[in-house]
Parts: C-alpha cells; structure tokens; sequence
C-alpha cells in the first residue's frame, strides 16, 4: 500500500512540475521577415554613409563619375553591388578611369559579358591606352538608342569597342539589325574607329526563352551590317566557342575568371590592332 501511494505522489509531482519546467525554458522564436528586412535595412544604411563619404572625399571628376553610375546603375541590382564593393576597397569594372596624358582612349560598350572581360582589358592594355566603360549594362539595342549619347558623354574617343546581342536574343532580326545600324551611325559621328564584338556563346534555355542558335543568327547579321558599315570584328563568338566547356560557367551566358581573362585578352588585341 505504501508502495503504490509514493508511486502516485511521485507520478503527481512530476505531471505538477512538467508545465513548470516547461514555462521556464527559454522562447525562442525564428527570425521573421520584418526583422530579416530591419537588419538588411540597418546593415544597408552603414554602406550608404560610408559611401557618401567617400564620395565627398573623391576629386570632382571622380564624384562626377560616381553621380553617373548612380544615375545609369539602377537601384536594385548593380548599384548596391558597387556602393558595396567600394566601401570594402575592391576594384571593379565601375572603377573612374584615371587617364594618362597622351595616351589613346577606348571606350567599351556591353553587357554583363564586357563588364567582367573590363579589368582584364585595362591590365592588358595598362600604358599603351586608357581604357574607360559605359556606365551601365548596357542592355539591349533598344537601351543603347535611349542612352548611346550619355555613354558616349563629351569626350574624344579613338576607339569605340561594342556589342548588343544577348538581351536581344528575343528582338526580332528585322528590329535587331535597324537598331544596330543606327547606333553604329551613331558612334560614327565621334570619328572614332569602331569595334564589333561577335556576341559569345549562351545555352539553350527553354524556361528563358533562350536558344543557342539566336546568338549565331544575330552575329550572322551583324557581321554582314558591320561589312557594309567598314566596321572592324573582334570575333570573341569564334575565339571562345572551343573553350566553353573550360571557360564558361555550366548553364550559364556569364563565364569563369579564367573566361573572362581570355576575352580581355582578346579584345585587348583587337584593340591594339585597332590603334595601329
């Protein structure tokens, strides 16, 4: 009897002291969206202070650079990306382009492609050209009609080294090469020698709406445009197509740091040959 009544008490005790221990562990509760967002915000706002004061510090040329790429980058994507890149100190493609008097001055037009293959070119061509950008990714030929003057901007330039291809994958072939010619009627009137980049390989891509061949058909035109236009080709389709498996990333337009010192080397080339 006493046996099976400390058993009760015990059993008691115990169903008593649960809830108890229960009420005095920690809560822990998972990070929400709001707060995600609130540290995102907070951590976003110390890089914007930090990059206004180095604006504020830089040389008027260097802040009005830096005023462009703000104006050209867009909010959601690159911008962020460079306001970022700047407060740790790293170089990128967006870097203002320091001339060296009496050098000749290039200037590359393009996208994401030409953005990563842009310090390759520079380190290529350091002491032999000045080697400036568009500041922005350059897009589609349409992009290119509405923005070619403030790319172009006021300067003298001796080489113009460009390419729109894979954001018109989807434009239609007519379109494509009535907008080409008219940007290359364009930048022709700087007096500038002008440079056709061929368009580098893409994968077929259903989901995007993204064939292999759309590249191959668009160069096909362009390279007949540019023929009758006088415009030299850096041919960087043909160049890296036997690379590709090395070179670019799988499934992927954008290539590996290797692919993109390849193409610099390429359009650093082309480039001196361009001079000559």
């Amino acid at each position: 009897m006493k046996i099976k009544l400390s058993f009760r008490l015990l059993l008691a005790a115990a169903l008593l002291s649960g809830p108890v221990l229960r009420a005095q562990a920690p809560k822990i509760e998972p990070t929400n969206a709001a707060e995600a967002a609130a540290k995102k915000a907070a951590a976003d706002a110390i890089i914007e202070e930090k990059y206004t004061a180095l604006v504020a510090a830089m040389p008027p040329a260097q802040q009005a650079w830096e005023a462009l790429l703000q104006q050209n980058l867009g909010t959601s994507f690159y911008l962020p990306i460079h306001k970022r890149e700047k407060v740790a100190g790293n170089s990128t493609a967006w870097d203002f382009a320091q001339d060296v008097p009496g050098l000749p001055k290039i200037l590359l037009i393009g996208d994401s492609v030409s953005r990563g293959y842009t310090q390759a070119v520079r380190k290529a061509l350091a002491g032999k050209a000045n080697v400036h950008r568009a500041p922005e990714n350059c897009g589609p030929t349409a992009n290119g009609l509405k923005k070619i003057d403030i790319w172009l901007g006021e300067e003298k330039w001796d080489v113009i080294h460009f390419n729109f291809g894979i954001h018109d994958r989807n434009t239609p072939l007519a379109e494509y090469g009535e907008r080409l010619e008219q940007l290359v009627q364009r930048m022709a009137k700087t007096g500038a020698k002008l440079v056709w980049a061929s368009t580098t390989p893409i994968p077929d891509d259903a989901p995007k709406h993204q064939t292999a061949a759309s590249v191959v058909e668009r160069n096909e035109l362009a390279s007949k445009l540019m023929e009758k236009c006088g415009v030299k080709t850096d041919d960087l389709f043909g160049a890296i197509t036997p690379q590709l498996a090395t070179l670019q990333n799988p499934n992927d337009v954008h290539f590996t740091a290797a692919g993109y010192d390849f193409l610099g080397q390429t359009v650093a080339a082309a480039l001196e040959a361009a001079l000559k």
